[in-house]
């Protein structure tokens, strides 16, 4: 039963996290979350974030997208790790990578796995929809 109690506490880190950080815009609940050795490993080849950078990470997007709103699809927790997809929705109407507003809405889908250790996350993997963003963004011709 302990495991199962483990898993349900880090279920509800990773609800915290989705929830206060993205949907909210509390970017000091990373401090709390994520352990001072926390790294973010993006798709290559862009380079691994520490907390600073996730930080950054959510700010901008929360700039590009300020109704940005994540919607957990799936949440699963096995041993120290939790995985989850979610549906991501905003309106693009502040700057964006160097991209103008371009006030087109986004629908984009991501799939995350976060390992957690001591009651914070100190690894996290996950892959973003970047080629529906740039598609649905119109840098990219939809097919």
């Amino acid at each position: 039963m302990p495991d199962e109690a483990n898993s349900e506490t880090n279920l509800a880190l990773v609800r915290r996290y989705l929830d206060e950080a993205w949907n909210r815009g509390n970017l000091a609940v990373i401090d709390e979350l994520m352990a001072p050795n926390y790294v973010r490993i993006l798709p290559l080849p862009a380079p691994p974030l520490d907390r600073e950078g996730q930080k950054r990470r959510i700010a901008g997007f929360r700039t590009a997208f300020p109704d940005l709103h994540l919607d957990v699809e799936q949440l699963l927790a096995q041993g120290d790790l939790v995985a989850f997809r979610i549906l991501i929705r905003g309106t693009h109407t502040g700057p964006f990578q160097g991209l103008a507003p371009t006030g087109r809405s986004i629908t984009l889908t991501a799939t995350d796995i976060l390992r957690i250790a001591g009651g914070q996350v100190v690894e996290h993997w996950g892959n973003l929809d970047e080629l529906g963003l740039l598609r649905q963004l119109g840098i990219l011709p939809t097919p």
